[in-house]
């Protein structure tokens, strides 16, 4: 009798140990199952993200805003009172938004911020003279525009959006914001867009104005 007692209690142990051995290795399963899953989303989210900032960087490195030119008015016997700051985009831009853009402009005593103004655009339709165009704002804080190249009209008054082959004038009236600018000034600034590189405004007027027209700025 305690024999058999035996042998069943041996049978009894080996068959709980079965069964607990059995259910750590379905837990095993369902916790390698579920960090595997885990793993796939996060792989999927890692690379996910890392082509959005791969994009991101590119568009950062090949897109911008370039100043091809900057040009200024004096009248006879006075002060530079107007600037005209031709623009284009970067060969790798696609798109930028002016009208989120600013320029920063300094004339070494003062630095103001120039935001774009929808009341002051213009399309040059034969001028003569940029500086005669109704694009130079009254305010001291903002800047028109006077578009010059726009082959597929994506500038618009109210959402003036440059891509590849645009050009465009950046008006700033400085009478309102520096109270002229005079001879022989070191002046620097920036156009500064959404996202891309910034275009850099850098040059020193003339010693004496000859010319009420003047190139002050010229990029290749």
């Amino acid at each position: 009798m305690l024999k058999y007692l035996c042998k069943f209690i041996k049978f009894k142990n080996s068959a709980s140990i079965g069964i607990g051995g059995l259910i750590v290795f379905i837990a095993m399963v369902l916790i390698a199952g579920i960090a595997g899953s885990v793993l796939i989303q996060t792989s999927s989210t890692l690379e996910s993200q890392a082509f959005s900032t791969g994009s991101k960087t590119q568009t950062e490195v090949s897109a911008g805003i370039s100043v091809f030119s900057v040009e200024g008015y004096a009248a006879t016997g006075e002060d530079i009172s107007k600037l005209a700051i031709m623009i284009r985009p970067l060969a790798g831009t696609e798109e930028i938004d002016i009208s989120t853009s600013f320029i920063e402009l300094s004339d070494t005593n003062k630095k103001i911020i120039f935001n774009y103004t929808t009341s002051y655009y213009s399309n040059p339709d034969g001028l003569s003279n940029i500086f005669n165009a109704n694009v130079f704002p009254d305010l001291a804080s903002q800047f028109g525009i006077l578009v010059l190249e726009d082959f597929d009209n994506s500038i618009s008054q109210a959402n003036p959006v440059i891509n590849r082959g645009d050009k465009l004038f950046l008006c700033v009236n400085l009478t309102a914001s520096f109270n002229n600018i005079s001879e022989n000034t070191d002046v620097w600034g920036r156009v500064v867009p959404e996202i891309g590189h910034v275009g850099v405004i850098s040059f020193r007027t003339p010693y004496t104005f000859i010319d009420n027209i003047m190139e002050l700025q010229w990029n290749m």
